[in-house]
């Protein structure tokens, strides 16, 4: 089968990055990250996400992003989601110099594989102005990967971290035409209020097949794995296959992340809040309790 083969190709070339009891990490995907314009699906949990990646910098966690961080399908330079968010990027930045973060390419970013390797020259990819060669710079220093393979130091368990298009052979394999449709078909749509009802995060019912063909290699493999591109978090009781799913940061409710720390697994969601004066806050709640990642490693 095209998807499980995808996978397994993955998993064997993923780059692996150790981490212990004592590692703090926080997952995120899907942020969709766009150029400001009605289209743009990050904008709307655009303070949720910075006040929680701020939390997360300031209590030393590393950040893990899973792909479709921009959105290249809909942009097709990114100097101009940079500049709509150069906030954001500027504390990814701080992540980056502290070799506190990680990232992936999904489907909607898919172009930044010609930059899987630090040896390619990547001129002219973030290049925005001399005030902005800091952000530049930093993002010359990072790796950009198809999939990573977290390993513990001490018992040597691994969780396989990718986005999940793979199992999704429209978003892979015929990737160029779907980004042709998104394009020049669903932005224009999109911009007037039209949602793409093809899509993976919208179509429910294409979500349930992405899942189990993830789940299926999951079971194949006996390997954990923690997933996006479905928009859909996902948690597993102890006991069931060990697919995660971290959901997403494009939903009306807030963001969605997965949590690693004490060596405990945890969904969590970042939302606006209301104070009993009435402030607006945005506030961090567990949707899913954290559970000793051992576990899940029976």
């Amino acid at each position: 089968m095209y998807e499980f083969k995808r996978l397994s190709e993955v998993f064997q070339s993923a780059e692996e990055i150790p981490f212990d009891d004592f590692s703090k990490i926080i997952i995120m995907s899907d942020c969709h990250r766009g150029d400001g314009s009605w289209a743009d699906n990050f904008s709307k949990n655009k303070n949720i996400y910075y006040a929680a990646l701020t939390y997360y910098y300031r209590n030393n966690y590393t950040y893990i992003e899973l792909g479709d961080g921009d959105e290249l399908w809909e942009n097709d330079n990114i100097c101009d989601i940079i500049s709509e968010h150069k906030d954001v990027f500027s504390l990814l930045v701080k992540f980056i110099d502290d070799g506190r973060a990680h990232f992936l390419y999904g489907n909607h970013d898919i172009e930044k594989r010609k930059y899987a390797s630090r040896s390619v020259k990547r001129r002219g990819y973030l290049y925005l102005d001399e005030s902005d060669k800091r952000i530049v710079n930093a993002f010359l220093k990072t790796k950009v990967h198809e999939g990573i393979i977290l390993r513990h130091r001490v018992t040597g368990d691994k969780i396989f971290l990718v986005h999940g298009h793979q199992a999704d052979f429209p978003n892979d394999g015929l990737w160029m035409i779907s980004r042709f449709l998104v394009r020049y078909f669903w932005r224009p749509l999109e911009l007037i209020g039209i949602r793409d009802p093809n899509s993976a995060s919208k179509n429910h019912r294409k979500k349930a097949t992405i899942t189990n063909k993830i789940v299926d290699w999951v079971k194949a493999n006996n390997q954990m794995i923690i997933a996006g591109h479905t928009h859909r978090a996902v948690f597993p009781e102890v006991g069931r296959p060990p697919y995660f799913n971290d959901g997403c940061c494009v939903h009306p409710y807030g963001i969605t992340g997965i949590e690693i720390a004490s060596g405990k697994i945890a969904l969590v969601k970042w939302s606006v809040k209301t104070k009993e004066d009435g402030t607006l806050y945005v506030g961090r709640d567990e949707m899913e309790k954290p559970v000793k990642l051992k576990e899940f490693f029976k």
